[in-house]
């Protein structure tokens, strides 16, 4: 459906982003009351490291991540690039979540916030897959997680806080994705993920119409997948230092391709899902669940801004790792073979969002290859500059994506996540205030920006990667679980209180 501007005001005039009394002195930009304010945090990466509870009640022991994190055959080979860390240094948000959303509240002054549910936590053994309805399915669901979620969720609402709650974010049930076997030998594993679309799509349709089901009453923003590309990037084509996903094969792009279509599927089946299933209007807004997918956007920019072909592959490059799995999702269309022409368009994969998130951390530089990465698929002919990783700051970048996207896609947009890596004690001034002009700047020429999540609330443990990087408003202390507020997090709750700045 189409969530217009009109409606979108209407919407969520009842999450109000902080203390409306509070007004900017001079500003240089004033943000809607409307706009959603908020901070944004996944499942796997912030509920382990319990301070109180054992670790088997406080971690999700069922995933592929875990699985990938903890297995001493994967720490042990250099290809995985896992850190090894364990996984109790994260923050524990599953037992202090209360705590952490009165921060979001009282000290930031954020009015949302961006959570995950675990599908391994709610379906923990594949006895679920014998479900063929939603209502069957519940007979699966693990009841004190469902308990557990529930109590999470009302205490977000009684905190003033709307929640946008993601239903897949990067992890997967070990029942259907065995990671580490798949890595061993993807020929012969069983349980492939997103490799095999007829047993995840019904499968994860029927989860995510079980969480709206179950949780509907509480969630009005639901996210279906969270940064599909990336996912497959680092899972099958590119796995680098700077990430890895199971299974962590490199140069697999028959499979990446696979793997983001079956996404694209995945998508329209938990769009569906959820949209038949939360019926509920739990904000008192007249309207029940809007529902979009996470997509990480970045903004390409030639090696040699002079050369002709690096020209070329920025074009290439937008065209593949932006807009291949949007197309499908808004377009309907699926490109087989990547050469930049839909080979399918399928009405029942089209026009499943009501508004598109954006992820946006970095500026890629690009150059032209002297031929594809793989044959048969004519614009993986590209190569980013890694060499100073994944988080090269270009505020700029989020009016450029903002402003081609909201052009490309006609939707309403969420700023999904934004954020430094290690911030500096003056990231405020250098860091957030420039993104937020660059967004600012895109919504001021009529561009229909709905919301900001900060990423993240608090140090995470941040995938293969562990606790060496650090992204939190608050730092995290990982011995004794206190949370100390940064800089950049003191000004950020001074923007939301005033609406600008």
């Amino acid at each position: 459906m189409r969530w217009s501007g009109v409606v979108a005001v209407a919407v969520l005039l009842t999450a109000c982003s902080g203390d409306s009394g509070s007004e900017p002195q001079n500003p240089e930009a004033t943000f809607p009351k409307s706009f959603l304010w908020g901070t944004a945090v996944a499942g796997f990466q912030v509920d382990a490291g319990c301070p109180t509870l054992p670790a088997e009640a406080c971690e999700d022991r069922s995933s592929d991540w875990y699985q990938w994190v903890t297995d001493p055959d994967l720490i042990a080979e250099s290809a995985t690039a896992v850190s090894g860390e364990p996984l109790s240094h994260a923050p524990g948000m599953w037992e202090t979540y209360d705590a952490d959303f009165a921060r979001a509240r009282d000290e930031l002054h954020t009015g949302a916030i961006r959570l995950s549910l675990e599908w391994s936590r709610l379906f923990p053994d594949g006895a679920a897959e014998q479900a063929t309805t939603v209502d069957a399915l519940a007979t699966y669901a693990d009841s004190a997680a469902v308990a557990h979620y529930r109590a999470m969720f009302q205490a977000a609402r009684d905190r003033g806080l709307t929640l946008l709650v993601t239903l897949n974010h990067y992890t997967l049930p070990l029942w259907i994705h065995d990671g580490k076997a798949c890595h061993q030998d993807l020929a012969s594993c069983e349980d492939r993920g997103w490799l095999d679309g007829d047993r995840i799509l019904p499968a994860i349709g029927l989860y995510a119409g079980f969480c709206a089901k179950t949780f509907g009453d509480q969630v009005d923003l639901w996210a279906t997948v969270n940064e599909p590309f990336g996912m497959v990037l680092a899972a099958y084509i590119f796995p680098s230092p700077e990430r890895t996903n199971p299974p962590g094969l490199a140069l697999h792009v028959p499979e990446g391709v696979t793997a983001i279509e079956n996404l694209i599927r995945g998508n329209a089946a938990m769009y569906d899902a959820v949209h038949a299933n939360d019926t509920v209007d739990a904000d008192g807004d007249g309207v029940a669940a809007k529902v979009g997918p996470v997509k990480a956007v970045v903004a390409f920019a030639p090696q040699d801004a002079a050369n002709p072909d690096d020209l070329i592959a920025v074009e290439h490059a937008d065209y593949v790792m932006n807009r291949v799995f949007l197309n499908g999702v808004v377009k309907g269309e699926l490109d087989h073979d990547l050469d930049g022409v839909a080979d399918e368009t399928l009405p029942s994969l089209a026009g499943r969002l009501d508004y598109l998130g954006i992820n946006y951390y970095t500026r890629m530089q690009v150059q032209l290859l002297g031929g594809s990465i793989a044959s048969g698929y004519a614009l993986t002919d590209f190569m980013p500059d890694l060499e100073n990783g994944l988080f090269n700051i270009y505020p700029e970048g989020l009016y450029e994506v903002v402003t081609a996207m909201a052009t490309s896609y006609g939707k309403p947009i969420i700023i999904t996540e934004n954020g430094m890596l290690e911030p500096t004690d003056d990231a405020g001034e250098t860091y957030l205030l420039p993104h937020l002009r660059a967004l600012h700047r895109a919504m001021s020429e009529g561009h229909e920006v709905l919301g900001y999540f900060y990423w993240s609330l608090v140090d995470n443990y941040e995938w293969n990667h562990g606790m060496d990087f650090r992204l939190g408003l608050y730092a995290l202390d990982i011995a004794t679980k206190a949370r100390t507020l940064r800089p950049v997090g003191v000004r950020y709750g001074e923007v939301v209180r005033a609406r600008g700045f």
